[in-house]
Order: structure tokens, then sequence, then C-alpha cells
């Protein structure tokens, strides 16, 4: 049986467990909370009151702060490029409606609201130039994105549990930053999202979890493979107007090390936390070529800790078009 062939099978075997996966890691929606709740009732005479509250304690915010805001608003809203992509995985059927795709559909209900709330928010809070940050969403959405997994479930698990735990991090810290400048709206908005991916974190790694009891020697290989090539970012290809895919990213990600929502040593951290997770270091009944693999995943952290400790940032910081340094202080 080719390796594809097995995966689908493996896919088909778990399938019988997807409504038990949604009704554990995910929330019915009457009781989950949407955006409105967290933003000034546009239907209440105290809105423009709650507005102007909101844009002022908005005012104190730094602009590298700002751009990492903007920046993962964007990475949210491309939501439809990560749905079309997770269609498209070995054994989740969108036509025939399988239980995959079921959990595909109610997971991308969820994320939806993140882009939702945070995008509302950018709004009402007047510091940025909300039609450079439209184009840039749509550009991302336009241009797709290629992580690296092709049509391989496994390889697509292990970006999406170390993904979207990537994701809590990021929020939670700009959360942790949003309250320590007294923007305590922000911050609940900002952790109330973190928890979120938390726990679609917890959704993904057990999905990976059930694959290594059932096929571990391929699991295994598959781990090591995303790691070999490294977890790239949903939003690689990051670009503001008229500027070529991907300019934008790197200059991104400098702004969020440098105020420590999300840096190499998070990288790092993830991997470690994922190693310990699914204890590959107890799973048994591998083949040679799985084994080399697990040897290289328990000494990967160490190296990448080194690797990471040596990582000079510019000094310098872009001016995006999102954000104009005039528009923050």
């Amino acid at each position: 049986m080719s390796i594809k062939n097995i995966r689908l099978e493996v896919m088909q075997f778990l399938e019988k467990n997807v409504d038990s996966f949604v009704d554990q890691f995910l929330i019915p929606v009457e009781k989950i909370w949407q955006p409105s709740d967290l933003l000034p009732n546009s239907e209440q005479e105290s809105f423009l009151d709650e507005v102007k509250e909101l844009r002022e304690i908005a005012k104190d915010l730094p602009y590298d702060f700002w751009v990492v805001l903007v920046g993962d608003t964007i990475t949210e809203e491309a939501l439809p490029t990560y749905e079309s992509w997770l269609m498209d995985v070995e054994g989740i059927d969108n036509v025939e409606r399988n239980g995959w795709s079921k959990w595909v559909r109610q997971w991308t209900s969820e994320e939806n609201r993140h882009g939702d709330l945070l995008n509302k928010y950018l709004y009402l809070s007047g510091r940025v130039n909300m039609r450079e940050v439209e184009m840039t969403t749509q550009h991302l959405i336009a241009d797709g994105f290629d992580i690296g997994t092709g049509r391989d479930p496994y390889k697509n698990f292990v970006y999406t549990s170390f993904q979207e735990l990537a994701t809590y991090i990021s929020h939670n810290r700009v959360s942790q930053i949003a309250k320590k400048y007294g923007d305590a709206k922000l911050s609940k908005i900002c952790k109330l999202i973190a928890g979120d991916e938390m726990r679609h974190h917890h959704a993904y790694s057990e999905f990976v979890s059930q694959i290594f009891k059932v096929d571990p020697s391929e699991m295994m290989l598959s781990f090591q493979y995303m790691m070999k090539q490294k977890i790239v970012m949903p939003a690689l290809f990051l670009r503001e107007s008229g500027e070529k895919i991907g300019t934008a990213f790197e200059e991104f990600s400098n702004s969020a090390q440098k105020i420590g929502v999300y840096t190499a040593a998070d990288y790092v951290d993830i991997l470690q936390k994922l190693v310990e997770k699914w204890e590959i270091d107890k799973i048994v009944n591998l083949t040679d070529e799985a084994e080399k693999a697990r040897d290289y995943l328990m000494k990967l952290p160490a190296r990448m800790a080194k690797i990471s400790e040596r990582l000079i940032l510019p000094e310098e910081t872009k001016i995006f078009k999102w954000v104009k340094p005039a528009l923050v202080r």
C-alpha cells in the first residue's frame, strides 16, 4: 500500500472520533463570545463616548506595538486561504461533507471571529491607515501561501499544532503589553483570542498524538520533515501596497521580536513543548529511518537555542504604510 493510501486510511480511522473532537475542543456558536461583546455598542446612546475613550487610551500605545497588532490582524483576516488549504488535505472531503470537513468548517468559524474583532478595534482606534491595512489583507489572500506541507495530513497537523501555539503566544503577549499601557479593553480582546488559539493547539496536537499511536514511523518522519524545513508563518507573503510578495514580513517580525511578542527563543520553546507533548522519546516500533528522525528531533531544540542566541536585530525600525509614527505619537 502506498504512503498516500496509508495516510488516507489513518484519516478515515480517526474520522469516527471527529464529533468528540468538536465537542471537546470547540464551543457552540450560541455559547462562545462574539466581537460585538467586546466593542462599543453602536445601538447605545453611549457609543460615541465609548469610542472616544477607546481612542484616547489607544494613543499611549507605541509604534512597534501597532505594527505587530496590524500584522496579527491581517494574519487573522487571511482565513479564507487557510480554510481552502485545509479542505484540500488528503482525507478531508468537503464535497461529501465528511467528518474532517465538518471540523475544518467549525474551526474556521471560530477563527473568523478573531479578524472581525481586531479589524473593528483598529478602525475605531484611529491609530492606523485602514485603507493600507485592507490592501495588505487583500494582497495576502490573493497571493495565497505555501507552508510546505502539500496535501499530507500528517505534515499539516504538525504545522497547525505549532502555529496555533505560536499565535497563542503572540496574542497573549500583545494582551500583556496592552494591559501595561492601560488599555484594559484591548488586553481582554487579545487574551480571549489567545484562549481560542490554545484550545485549537490542543486539538491539532491531539490529532498528531492519535496518529503516532497507529502510524508512528511515518508520523515521526513527517515531524522531522517539517522541522528541517522550518515552520513558516502564514503571513510569510505579507506585503504593503505597491510592493513585492514577502517584502513586509521580515520587518513585521523584527517589530515583534523587539517588543518581545514573538521571538526566536519562542520558536525553540514551542519545538521543545511539542517534543515533550508527543513524548517522542517513548514511542516504540519505529523503523531505522524513524529512529534517526527521533534522534534528530531530540537534539534539535538545543541546537536551535544556540543559533537563536546569536540573532542580532536591526536598530532601525521600518516605517510601514499601515502605521505612520505621526498617527501614534
